[in-house]
């Protein structure tokens, strides 16, 4: 017989393999640590500019930043710092290096989201953080997802359920229950409105005394934050269950908008979204908050059907939504754009290609142009908690490793169009 107490057992085990993982996959001090880009990486697939012309730029001004050189001298190497400081300085054509940034307006917010298990959401938004990164943008993601895999590839494990998403809708219930309490009341018909009332379980865990900013981690990428999430967050949904029932006229699903409200509108550029496989509370914060959704899906049959039964589900979710006060009267949730992309795509297959075309007649524009294909450095990199951005080139051969990056700069391109359009339709910030 299996009990809590085997249960237990079983994942104290678990723990020690993954403390042994993390041991041979990140530096000695069991920390992750992001690795320096050549030269020509940095020349041709960061900036987009001729090797040449890049080193040209290096040996005319000696205030920039030179890298480290290797033993033999044919290379350099930068850290992302020393890139951004190029980004900063250096012009080549009498063009900045700079990525484009709608004036006077909030970071952009994208979901990635969808039921189905394995289609690749913490893997499109690890790697589109990493992309986004490399472009030149600052970076907050926040992880809804209890399995924390897109929290354990940025390098944390040791987490407190505290400082995750489930902490941010606490400190929320807490914030908006003194506000609702402290609001004028019955103005008027003259009779007072009872006094909400929370319970010492919710008081007393000091979530109400918490910054905005408390929540929020560094990674190893020095311009990618997180709100992490861990095991331990997976009672958010029960826990959210009772905060509605001690204060019913709380809007739980607008905790994280009204988190990241709070946060000064440049702290960053992109905030990327990395939801659970179901609608719960946590997942129904992210799209409220979201200005962009975008839905990965693996291109078999039944990855077709999931993501059929996920938007069906969520529309009518989002439509119980609409009498809460935080909508307009007459409006409801609407996102700036959505998006389906198909990831785990080999163009060799015949139900893949079959599926990709079924995909796009059924969605149409709404249907990304480009794929993730699945390919071998793409699995090697999962295998090791990094993205294909975070490998060594020298570790396999170029031409794989080429390969790999290829198909995630294409999906990343695209997904920063997607969002440079949504960015302009933005409100300007007040």
């Amino acid at each position: 017989m299996f009990d809590h107490v085997e249960l237990q057992r079983l994942r104290d085990s678990s723990l020690r393999m993954q403390g042994w993982i993390r041991k041979e996959t990140f530096s000695p001090a069991n920390e992750k640590v992001l690795r320096r880009f050549s030269s020509w990486e940095v020349a041709e697939l960061i900036f987009g500019v001729n090797q040449n012309t890049f080193r040209g730029r290096l040996a005319a001004d000696p205030a920039l930043p030179s890298g480290e050189v290797e033993p033999d001298g044919r290379q350099r190497w930068f850290s992302l710092e020393e890139i951004n400081e190029l980004r900063r300085k250096m012009r080549i054509n009498r063009k900045a290096l700079m990525p484009r940034r709608p004036a006077g307006k909030r970071a952009i917010r994208a979901a990635i989201a969808n039921f189905k298990g394995g289609a690749g959401k913490s893997t499109t938004a690890l790697h589109f953080a990493h992309a986004a990164a490399l472009d030149g943008y600052r970076v907050l993601c926040i992880d809804f997802d209890p399995q924390a895999t897109l929290s354990h590839s940025m390098g944390l494990s040791d987490v407190n359920e505290e400082n995750t998403v489930w902490g941010i809708m606490g400190r929320d219930l807490i914030h908006e229950t003194e506000r609702m309490n402290a609001a004028t009341r019955g103005a008027e018909t003259g009779r007072g409105v009872p006094e909400r009332k929370l319970p010492e379980s919710v008081r007393g865990t000091g979530l109400g005394d918490l910054r905005a900013t408390d929540f929020i981690r560094p990674t190893c990428w020095p311009t990618i934050d997180i709100v992490p999430s861990c095991a331990n967050a997976a009672f958010v949904e029960f826990a959210s269950a009772q905060y509605r029932h001690v204060n019913p006229d709380w809007s739980f699903f607008a905790a994280v908008d009204r988190w990241l409200g709070a946060l000064p509108d440049d702290s960053y550029d992109m905030i990327i979204f990395d939801c659970p496989p179901a609608i719960g509370y946590q997942s129904m914060n992210a799209v409220f908050a979201a200005d962009v959704l975008y839905i990965p899906s693996g291109p078999g049959y039944w990855e077709y059907d999931s993501t059929t039964s996920f938007i069906g589900q969520l529309a009518e979710a989002l439509e119980d939504l609409t009498g809460f006060a935080d909508f307009p009267a007459g409006k409801s949730k609407a996102f700036i754009d959505v998006r389906f992309l198909l990831t785990r795509y080999e163009p060799a297959n015949d139900l893949h290609r079959a599926m990709r075309d079924a995909f796009g007649k059924v969605f149409g524009d709404r249907m990304a142009e480009q794929v993730i294909e699945h390919t071998r450095a793409v699995e090697q990199s999962g295998r090791f908690l990094s993205s294909v951005y975070e490998i060594d080139y020298r570790e396999m051969t170029r031409e794989t490793w080429r390969r790999a990056r290829s198909t995630f700069d294409a999906a990343y391109t695209e997904f920063r169009g997607v969002l440079l359009e949504a960015w302009d339709q933005l409100e300007d910030a007040s």
